[in-house]
């Protein structure tokens, strides 16, 4: 299964309802008939709060704000690190493409990858060689410093680089995709596969959401755009730590 490509699912945790992972018990009946675009792979032992809302009601809970670039270098953002496996030989980008492989490709030492197939979302391509992956950051890390991340610490810069404790954050993508993209955002930039907007729009948003980053006015009226097409589109999305 695709690790950063949320599946279509019934929403089934009521608003604002806070739990601890790993939980075995079913948090909660269905809420609604709706798709919902949600995390499959909580972070471990971390408490997180989940809320389905409507892509409308999502994109309301991203403040509004100017964009700040001042000070921006991309190095301040630490990445890759050693990933969540420190001993397996594989950075925080493999792992990522290890991850989301559809077919497992075969691993040499030093992470060495051969083989295997991946679906890239953006422009519904699929891919039989990691060497024409890149793992792109969803909300660029140009964007997010301009949208909060020019207040943050080393820390959480390095942190958010490196996510995988959210399926969301991390996505691996065609190459050409990922450099058309840039540091754009969706008032920018859509993916060149129509069929997936609704789902870029909800991602986006729950990643906003996740690392409590802002949207300029163009940013928040293209997502409201897209909303008006994706009805039906609700968001789950998990507060980083």
């Amino acid at each position: 299964m695709r690790r950063g490509l949320p599946a279509l699912a019934l929403a089934a945790l009521p608003l604002l309802t806070t739990i601890t992972f790993p939980a075995a018990a079913n948090p909660g009946a269905p809420a609604a008939n709706l798709p919902s675009y949600a995390p499959d792979r909580p972070a471990a032992g971390a408490p997180a709060t989940l809320a389905p809302l409507t892509l409308f009601d999502a994109i309301d809970r991203i403040p509004v704000a100017e964009e700040q670039r001042e000070g921006y270098k991309r190095d301040l953002y630490k990445h890759w690190n050693r990933g969540l496996n420190a001993t397996d030989g594989c950075d925080t980008r493999r792992e990522v493409i290890l991850a989301e492989a559809v077919e497992a490709p075969q691993v040499a030492p030093g992470c060495t990858m051969s083989g295997g197939s991946w679906l890239s979302p953006y422009d519904d391509i699929i891919v039989t060689d990691a060497a024409g992956l890149d793992v792109d950051h969803f909300v660029p890390l140009a964007e997010v410093h301009d949208s909060g991340g020019f207040a943050w610490d080393a820390a959480r810069r390095e942190a958010y680089a490196n996510d995988q404790a959210s399926p969301l954050t991390l996505i691996a993508v065609t190459a050409k995709s990922n450099r058309s993209k840039a540091d754009k955002d969706p008032a920018q930039w859509l993916p060149p596969a129509s069929g997936y907007h609704c789902e870029y729009a909800a991602q986006w948003t729950a990643t906003k959401l996740r690392w409590n980053l802002a949207a300029d006015d163009a940013e928040r009226q293209a997502l409201l755009g897209l909303a008006e097409d994706c009805p039906t589109t609700t968001v789950v999305y998990e507060t980083a730590p």
